[in-house]
């Protein structure tokens, strides 16, 4: 048996066609995370939570119900939503009546007036020519 020597410039290998995700039940279009996520220190936090404030941001812009939520209390809003950060880590939402909100979290020792900013997200508009 002889194999085809193709001849293109660049060769493309055969793969396989995408697998189909099978839709889960009881899962929506708009939830932050799957079930209960509970970060326990700094680093769940700064490797997880910025791509979960991005999916708020993104509700934010689309979700005037859920904007008024999040803007009045950023934490309770994450908590009736699945997202439990350590205690010592509070969240600011930041030009709440502006086309570009911040989400700023922050870290703070019990007893302390001192707060850390450990990370924030903000949606910026680019455009190019």
């Amino acid at each position: 048996m002889s194999e085809k020597k193709s001849k293109a410039l660049v060769p493309i290998k055969k793969v396989l066609p995408p697998a189909l995700k099978e839709k889960k039940e009881g899962t929506r279009l708009f939830d932050l995370v799957n079930g209960n996520l509970r970060l326990e220190s700094r680093e769940d936090v700064r490797n997880l939570l910025p791509d979960i404030l991005g999916k708020v941001l993104a509700r934010v812009w689309l979700d005037s119900n859920f904007h008024r939520q999040f803007s009045q209390d950023p934490q309770k809003t994450l908590e009736s939503n699945g997202v439990f950060l350590p205690e010592n880590m509070t969240i600011e939402f930041q030009k709440k009546n502006t086309d570009r909100p911040r989400v700023v979290v922050f870290e703070q020792e019990p007893g302390s007036k001192f707060k850390l900013r450990v990370f924030y997200l903000q949606l910026v508009m680019m455009a190019g020519r």
